[in-house]
């Protein structure tokens, strides 16, 4: 028993930085207030302070092609690690975005003013999507495919101990059936999307099917008489729960991680455009502000 319980990797624990939540909460209750404030008593687009809250929100926008280039340019190491830099990257995503809002007093404007408007709210959402999956795709990553990989070769040890033990196999192939049904991605580019908003749903479901298997397994087992069984039931339960919920877990990361991959390439295609987009449109935005 202790060298089956040995088998198993041991679980990494890591501490999650709760600034993204505050960060977001101080964000929309800012953006909540400004659309209710009716700054347009306060703020005006063309002078004062309103001008230079554009000024200042363009600017911040212009500077996010700094992270480009830290990231492709190998001679700008000079200037710091890429994790500060997409930290920064993402500061100055949202913080500009904000201050052109207040800028606009949150309302629409001449056409060049809109469009360039429009297309700031593009691509500050497609910003905040890209953060996401971001996020998904590295929570996901982690050495699950490793630690997969390791606890499928544990199911193939313990498939070869039947002179030990009757019961593991059968419980291992009732894994593999779960597995299929549950964790893999079903066919179909939208299916395999849809699926990635259901793994909470399907990983319980999974557990109650796995644990409802152990329990019959250790009773068939228990009708056989075997001693050694009734002797080590419930630590044999115990253990073949907490390899079959790692397993099922780490399944779980690691096939949504390959999706979240895919998702992240294919939303880098349409963020780059975008973004070139809002910088002509905020070029031709301020040319015909100061010229006309």
């Amino acid at each position: 028993m202790n060298a089956i319980a040995g088998t198993i990797p041991a679980e990494k624990k890591g501490r999650r930085v709760p600034w993204p939540v505050l960060w977001s909460v101080v964000v929309l209750g800012l953006i909540a207030w400004g659309s209710r404030a009716h700054l347009e008593r306060y703020i005006t687009p063309n002078r004062g302070i309103g001008y230079w809250l554009g000024i200042t929100g363009g600017s911040m926008m212009l500077l996010l092609l700094l992270y480009s280039a830290r990231k492709r340019l190998a001679w700008l190491r000079w200037m710091g690690g890429l994790p500060a830099w997409f930290d920064f990257h993402m500061v100055l995503g949202v913080v500009g975005p904000v201050l052109v809002l207040f800028h606009s007093n949150f309302s629409l404007g001449a056409t060049n003013s809109n469009v360039a408007l429009i297309c700031m709210l593009l691509v500050a959402g497609s910003g905040v999507i890209g953060r996401y999956i971001y996020t998904r795709l590295h929570a996901h990553m982690d050495g699950h495919e490793v630690t997969l990989d390791q606890l499928k070769a544990v199911g193939t040890r313990l498939r070869a101990q039947r002179t030990s033990f009757e019961l593991l196999p059968g419980l291992l192939d009732a894994i593999d059936h779960v597995e299929q049904r549950l964790i893999e991605p079903p066919k179909g580019h939208v299916a395999r999307f849809l699926h990635l908003f259901t793994g909470p749903y399907r990983i319980t479901m999974a557990r109650v099917i796995v644990r409802r298997e152990i329990k019959l397994a250790l009773s068939k087992a228990l009708r056989r008489e075997s001693p050694l069984i009734a002797k080590h039931a419930e630590r044999l339960a115990t253990v073949a729960r907490r390899y079959a919920y790692r397993r099922l877990e780490a399944g779980r990361r690691m096939r949504e991680y390959r999706i979240y991959e895919r998702l992240f390439s294919f939303w880098h295609v349409l963020h780059i455009p975008l973004f070139f987009m809002l910088l002509i449109a905020g070029f031709v935005h301020v040319i015909a502000i100061n010229v006309y």
